[in-house]
């Protein structure tokens, strides 16, 4: 086994050469997003972020600094996360099952205004795909942070934004950066006050 610091050096090289892996395009399509967002929270509308585990965490996370703030001190913008109603998350798991968890919720949260952001490394997670399939019938704008390949989201999607690796923790420490550029930049684009 390599010494500890040695191993940590390692995996900070590997993260950091991810997100310096980033293409024009990929850094376009971050762009987009965030035009995409600010556009509809100036219209009215709300984003709506979800996905399982630590995908699921990054779905608050990000939320929360939409809602609260990032850097600026503004009004709060329309952002939730659907991983946060556990009473809903279980009600909809127990009566339709796990894989309905995120389309019931966007049946009853979303509208055509809305920017839906599923977050899957693997773009496979069955009730994430069925949540964009909601989403469709609710005619949202569709996005999905994924890894490499986009998986089974890369074909149902609006806008994909597929992070350059295949190691589930690279692709969750890009989403995250991803998330608070993002999140900086619709701040800079959406009304301060």
């Amino acid at each position: 086994m390599r010494p500890l610091a040695e191993e940590i050096r390692r995996q900070l090289e590997e993260s950091c050469h991810v997100k310096q892996s980033f293409s024009a395009e990929l850094v376009s399509r971050i762009a987009q997003f965030a035009e995409k967002a600010a556009g509809a929270l100036r219209a009215g509308g709300k984003i709506i972020f979800f996905g399982n585990g630590g995908s699921a965490a990054d779905a608050q996370h990000l939320s929360a600094e939409l809602v609260v703030r990032l850097r600026e001190d503004r009004r709060g913008l329309a952002a939730l996360a659907l991983t946060t109603n556990v009473s809903v998350l279980t009600a909809a798991g127990n009566d339709y099952g796990f894989e309905e968890i995120f389309a019931r919720q966007v049946e009853a949260l979303a509208s055509a205004n809305d920017v839906l952001v599923a977050l899957s490394t693997s773009g496979t997670s069955l009730n994430v795909v069925r949540g964009v399939e909601a989403g469709r019938l609710r005619g949202c704008y569709l996005v999905a942070w994924t890894g490499e390949t986009g998986g089974a989201l890369a074909d149902k999607v609006d806008l994909l934004v597929n992070v350059p690796s295949r190691d589930p923790q690279r692709i969750q420490e890009a989403h995250i950066t991803i998330g608070h550029i993002a999140c900086s930049l619709i701040e800079g684009m959406v009304s301060i006050r």
